[in-house]
């Protein structure tokens, strides 16, 4: 872990004449930016495929790719598309993506380049559907059956016998929607096809990807749908108790997540496979993998089910230390960024010691509670990565517009911010001068933007993950500003 900048930027959030940024030509044209830049790492937020709400946190699949990310100029490039194929309403503000127009156009596109698709060859794509065997056959006909319900959650499915997975029924849902089920392979063939090509021209670049793994999967998932015994259920298969956290920085009521908890008992006794499997496929996909809610690993918040709430949860023993030592030997050292952020106890701290994986710093949380707050640049240690702020933070801007004015003028005298240099820029200066190994910085305060662009408001539904950044934001003086501060901090060589 070298010394190093880098930037938060979500790949939706990227330009795009169709709605929402894909991994095509502006992710690469992104990437050059990064390079000019100085920076090192381009860190990315979940890229599975979103269900209700649109959050990456709550995906259909842990090891899916999101079709939303298919690049469909690509797809015209193969002879798949045509350019009046993609003359939609993908939605009227470039700074926003509409979620509704996406899901409502995006399908029919795709559905079309499917159509063509069938009179290629096909030889890549039954290579690429045996190699990915066990996760894409669960995925690809969870997705053509649950379309068959109109998207219903798979526990409200009508038929019981494919809600609970018998084979009689599998197979007959299998032959019943074969063209559905190709369909749904078919667009993860292509989502990593176009995957390995962005991420070897990213890498080309001496830019590594830092992905990030939620640690929970969504109870209306393939994996939750295909692997009952991994997660504590009921017999009926509804959740026991689910995830969240207690009341916080971020909420007074917590955050109720409704993700479904693992059966760490049956995943003990099965050495952590499918655990593991999850994090050699994020290893596959990313350079770095940020594990969400790594305290969780310590003890978890379980919340009884149902509940309007996260207030009346209790904490859980996690599989600790054990996991991690069991996960080297089985699988290798793999580079992982903690998620270590909320109430650190003297159990999630030793966890993270013994792992040896650097944690987090936010800087947005450094200023309010004086010399002791662990956030504040001169408690931080070089195995660490910091931050201006996070995904769920609000901008640096917004920040400054909403925050005490005594922990306004604690970080502007902390960090000698003057008018002149701008506060977001002194903030950004600060963490680039730190000890840290990695700073990472959110696009969003590098360009100085106000609550408006925020990413997401923990326990809220609607509006969230829409920003999207203006194609002309990028400049040439942007990037040299950039990365004349990498240098100057020693995160890249002049």
């Amino acid at each position: 872990m070298s010394r190093a900048a880098g930037i938060l930027m979500p790949i939706t959030s990227l330009p795009s004449p169709y709605g929402i940024g894909t991994i095509g030509k502006e992710a690469r044209e992104f990437a050059d930016f990064l390079k000019a830049s100085g920076q090192k790492i381009w860190q990315i937020l979940p890229v599975g495929p979103t269900s209700y709400g649109d959050s990456p946190y709550q995906s259909f699949s842990t090891y899916a790719g999101n079709p939303y990310m298919i690049d469909l100029d690509t797809l015209c490039d193969e002879g798949l598309l045509t350019k009046s194929d993609l003359e939609r309403d993908w939605g009227a503000d470039a700074e926003k993506v509409d979620y509704e127009k996406i899901y409502n156009n995006r399908f029919e596109v795709l559905r079309i380049a499917y159509n063509n698709f069938k009179e290629k060859d096909q030889t890549a794509f039954r290579s690429f559907c045996r190699k990915n065997c066990t996760w894409l056959k669960n995925y690809a006909l969870y997705m053509a059956v649950k379309s068959s319900f109109n998207m219903t959650a798979w526990t409200q499915w009508p038929d019981e016998e494919i809600r609970k997975r018998d084979e009689k029924a599998v197979a007959k849902y299998e032959r019943k929607y074969r063209d559905d089920v190709n369909f749904w392979k078919f667009l993860q063939f292509k989502f990593y096809e176009q995957w390995e090509a962005f991420r070897a021209y990213v890498n080309s670049l001496g830019i590594k990807i830092m992905g990030d793994m939620p640690i929970y999967v969504a109870m209306d998932s393939a994996d939750t749908w295909a692997n009952p015994d991994v997660f504590w259920l009921t017999e009926e298969r509804e959740p026991v108790c689910v995830a969240g956290c207690p009341p916080d920085y971020f909420s007074a009521t917590g955050q109720l997540w409704g993700n479904p908890l693992y059966n760490w008992d049956y995943l003990k006794q099965t050495n952590y496979k499918w655990w593991f499997d999850r994090i050699k496929a994020a290893d596959a996909l990313f350079d770095i993998t940020r594990i969400d809610h790594f305290r969780a690993f310590d003890s978890y918040y379980a919340i009884p089910y149902p509940a309007e709430n996260a207030i009346n949860g209790e904490w859980k023993e996690g599989p600790g230390i054990e996991f991690f030592n069991l996960m080297r030997k089985k699988i290798g050292d793999i580079e992982i960024v903690a998620e270590d952020l909320g109430l650190m106890t003297p159990g999630v701290k030793k966890l993270l010691a013994d792992s040896g994986y650097p944690g987090m710093k936010v800087l947005e949380f450094a200023f309010d509670s004086g010399e002791a707050n662990d956030y504040l640049p001169h408690h931080y240690t070089e195995n660490s990565v910091v931050y201006t702020g996070t995904h769920d933070n609000d901008t640096l801007m917004g920040w400054l517009a909403e925050a005490k004015q005594s922990d306004i003028d604690y970080a502007y005298s902390y960090c000698h911010i003057t008018q002149e240099e701008g506060f977001n820029w002194g903030l950004i200066r600060t963490a680039y001068e730190s000890v840290s190994n990695y700073a990472i910085v959110q696009m969003q305060d590098i360009l100085g933007l106000g609550t408006e662009a925020r990413m997401n408001i923990p326990s809220t539904l609607g509006g969230n993950w829409t920003w999207r950044i203006k194609k002309e934001a990028l400049t040439d003086e942007l990037a040299q500003k950039l990365k004349e501060m990498s240098v100057r901090s020693g995160r890249m060589e002049d």
